[in-house]
C-alpha cells in the first residue's frame, strides 16, 4: 500500500541513510556468512528498500529490521528448493510430486555406483572400452525375454529417437484416436514432425480398424505405429485395432511396428485394473519390432524411457546420432538396474508403486487407525476412493482409507501445506489419504499438526 507523498528532500535523505554494502557485510550479526552469499542477500534487500521508499512505504531506515530481511534472505539462498515432502493426497503416481519413489534398499544398493568410479563404459574381462547400456539391457532382457534393449532419458526421448531412426522422410501411420497429449502439452502429432517422419492419420476418433491401417499404406509408409491412450478413455460406441493385428499386418507388409505403451507394468494388477491395460508379460507373448514405455510411472523405477525390440532395430537406433543427446547417465542405470534386478528376484514389496498399490483396505484403516491415535488434531476415519495418477489407468477409481481432520479444510490444507504435508479436501473436509500415507511419514505428520494446532 503506497503510502504519504514525500518530498525529493526527504527521498534523498533516506536514500543516503541506507547502509552501504561493505558495512554492512562487517556486521556482527553476519560472521560466518559465506560472503558471496551474503552479498547478493544484501544487495536484493537493499534494491527492495529503495523500491519502498520510492513509493512512499518507508519513512524511516530500521537497520536492525534490514539485517533482519537478510538474515531471512540468506537462509532461504543457502538452502535447497527440491525438497522432500508428504504425499497425503492418494494419489500413488504423482507427477507434481514426483511420480514414482525409489526404495531405499534399492537406492543404497545403487549409492556406491553413483558415488564413486564404476565400469559404466569399461569392459572389465576385456580391460578396454565398454558400452553403458549392456548392464541394464541385459537384466530386461533375462527379466522379460526380449532381444534386446536400450535406454534414454524419457519415452518422449524414445518416441522421437525411434522415428527419427526408422521414418524419417517418411510415413508413420497412427489411429486418429490415438494423438495423445502428455502432460506439458507435448503432443504426439508435433512429436512425430520434430523427428521428421510423417503422420498418416486413420480410423475416425472413436472407432479405428486393422483395415484402415491396410488402406493407408504406400510407397512412403515406414511404419505402423500404436499409442497406448494411457491418460484418457474412449467409451461407448467405439473399436480399435489389437497391437498383435497391427503388427501381423506390418510383417506381411515389409514395415516396422512399433508400440508406444507409455507406462508397462509386470505382475497382474488388483482391483480390475489389469482388465483394460495389458501387463508386459501379455505383450510380450507376440512381441511388437519395437516397444517403449517409461522406467518409473507403473514399473515403479526411475524415469527413464525403455525400449524393447528385435536386436537389428536396437543395433540401427544406437547407431544414430541423436542418442547421446538422450544419454542416461551412471546413477539412473544403476537405480534402474536395481529395480529390474529386484523384479527378477522377485521382490516386488521393493517396489514402492506395487506396495502402495497393493495395499488392502484393511492394512489401510490400520494404519490409519495408528496415526489417528497419536494425532493432535481430532480425525474420523472414512472410507474412500482415489485413482493412480500419473496418467496411467485413466478413470479407473481404487479404494482407499481417509483420515478426514475436524476443521475448516482450506485453512487445515494451506497450514499443512506450509509444513510440506501435501493432502487434499473432499466433501469440505482436509483429509490425508493412507494409500500413500508411509509409516515412516507418522513423525513428521504429528510433529506439523502439533505445531498446527498451537497456531504455528
Amino acid at each position: 500500500m503506497t503510502g504519504d507523498k514525500l518530498s525529493m528532500d526527504d527521498l534523498n535523505r533516506l536514500y543516503r541513510q541506507i547502509p552501504k554494502i561493505d558495512r554492512l557485510l562487517a556486521e556482527k550479526v553476519f560472521v560466518g556468512c559465506n560472503t558471496a552469499l551474503l552479498t547478493e542477500a544484501i544487495r536484493q534487500e537493499v534494491e527492495l528498500l529503495r523500491a519502498a521508499i520510492g513509493r512512499g512505504e518507508v519513512h524511516e531506515i530500521d537497520e536492525e529490521a534490514l539485517k533482519e530481511a537478510i538474515l531471512r534472505r540468506y537462509g532461504k539462498m543457502g538452502r535447497p528448493s527440491l525438497r522432500p515432502l508428504v504425499n497425503a493426497t492418494g494419489v500413488i503416481i504423482h507427477t507434481n510430486l514426483g511420480r514414482s519413489p525409489i526404495d531405499p534398499e534399492l537406492f543404497e544398493e545403487a549409492r556406491a555406483v553413483a558415488t564413486g568410479y564404476c565400469n559404466l563404459e569399461y569392459d572389465l574381462k576385456a580391460g578396454r572400452r565398454g558400452d553403458r547400456y549392456t548392464h541394464t539391457a541385459a537384466a530386461l532382457r533375462e527379466l522379460l525375454g526380449c532381444e534386446e534393449a536400450l535406454i534414454v532419458n524419457n519415452n518422449a526421448a524414445a518416441v522421437f529417437l525411434i522415428l527419427n531412426t526408422f521414418a524419417q522422410g517418411k510415413e508413420a501411420v497412427v489411429s486418429r484416436g490415438e494423438l495423445v497429449e502428455i502432460g506439458g502439452s507435448f503432443r504426439i502429432p508435433e512429436v512425430m514432425a520434430a523427428s521428421g517422419a510423417k503422420l498418416v492419420e486413420v480410423g475416425t476418433t472413436n472407432k479405428t480398424r486393422l483395415a484402415d491401417y491396410e488402406a493407408a499404406i504406400g510407397e512412403e509408409t515406414a511404419m505402423l505405429m500404436k499409442v497406448h491412450k494411457s491418460n484418457y478413455t474412449i467409451e461407448g460406441f467405439c473399436a480399435e485395432a489389437a497391437m498383435e493385428e497391427i503388427a501381423a499386418l506390418a510383417r506381411e507388409r515389409g514395415l516396422i511396428d512399433y508400440y508406444d505403451l507409455g507406462s508397462a507394468y509386470l505382475p497382474e494388477l488388483p482391483w480390475g485394473l489389469g482388465a483394460a491395460e495389458p501387463s508386459l508379460p501379455r505383450i510380450l507373448r507376440d512381441p511388437p519390432s519395437l516397444l517403449s514405455f517409461s522406467g518409473d510411472k507403473l514399473f515403479g523405477g526411475v524415469q527413464a524411457g525403455i525400449i524393447l525390440g528385435r536386436k537389428a532395430l536396437i543395433d540401427r537406433l544406437k547407431k544414430n546420432q541423436i542418442l547421446r543427446m538422450f544419454r542416461v547417465d551412471k546413477v539412473t542405470l544403476a537405480l534402474l538396474e536395481r529395480t529390474v534386478l529386484a523384479y527378477r528376484r522377485g521382490e516386488t514389496d521393493k517396489i514402492p508403486v506395487l506396495r502402495m498399490l497393493f495395499a488392502t483396505p484393511e492394512q489401510l484403516r490400520n494404519r490409519a487407525e495408528a496415526l489417528r491415535k497419536r494425532l493432535p488434531i481430532p480425525a474420523k476415519i472414512l472410507d474412500s476412493q482415489t485413482y493412480v495418477g500419473g496418467g496411467t489407468m485413466p478413470n479407473r477409481k481404487i479404494p482407499t482409507v481417509i483420515l478426514a481432520l475436524e476443521g475448516e479444510a482450506q485453512e487445515l490444507e494451506a497450514a499443512f501445506r506450509a509444513h510440506r504435508i501435501i493432502g487434499r479436501i473432499e466433501r469440505d473436509r482436509f483429509v490425508l489419504d493412507m494409500r500413500t500415507v508411509r509409516e515412516e511419514d507418522f513423525e513428521t505428520i504429528i510433529e506439523a499438526a502439533e505445531k498446527i494446532r498451537n497456531g504455528h
